[in-house]
């Protein structure tokens, strides 16, 4: 295998970690159901274009010992590049009550925060937090979200 292949196994990897890591970890926040957790992802594109993104996430999962049907149900929501579907859509999945809400871009995010005050966010891709509107500040960014953020070398370079 040569070296640029390697590098590109590794970076998807990372992604893979990264996305299970942050919903895990917002899950482990969340109000948990004794048998099933559940994630509700709110995309800002269609399905087709975020395949990869999303088995990466349910990869992770997998990894983490989460079985889809069997200990966690991951309920999908597109907008299909119609952001203004995304406020109904967002308030979609929090009538549903999952445990955490993970949004695709600022857009999904955004959405996903102006739907709740309570349910775990997972921001994807997000952007710089504090520029975006996600946060106040760093300092103060709220337990219920959390996400990479752009600004840290390490985590920017492998979002590209």
């Amino acid at each position: 295998m040569g070296r640029r292949a390697e590098h590109g196994r590794a970076r998807f990897h990372r992604r893979r970690f990264i996305a299970a890591a942050g919903a895990w970890s917002a899950l482990a926040l969340g109000q948990q159901r004794p048998n099933v957790s559940r994630i509700g992802f709110l995309g800002i594109t269609t399905a087709e274009e975020s395949a990869n993104r999303v088995e990466a996430l349910r990869a992770g999962l997998r990894e983490l010992g989460y079985v889809e049907s069997k200990n966690i149900v991951v309920e999908l929501r597109w907008a299909d590049g119609k952001y203004e579907r995304l406020p109904a859509l967002a308030a979609e999945l929090v009538r549903l009550r999952v445990d955490v809400l993970v949004g695709q871009g600022a857009p999904g995010s955004l959405a996903l925060k102006d739907a709740t005050t309570t349910t775990p966010i997972v921001m994807g891709n997000a952007g710089e937090p504090i520029e975006t509107g996600l946060v106040a500040s760093l300092g103060d960014q709220p337990q219920y979200r959390s996400g990479p953020r752009a600004h840290d070398p390490a985590i920017a370079a492998d979002q590209r």
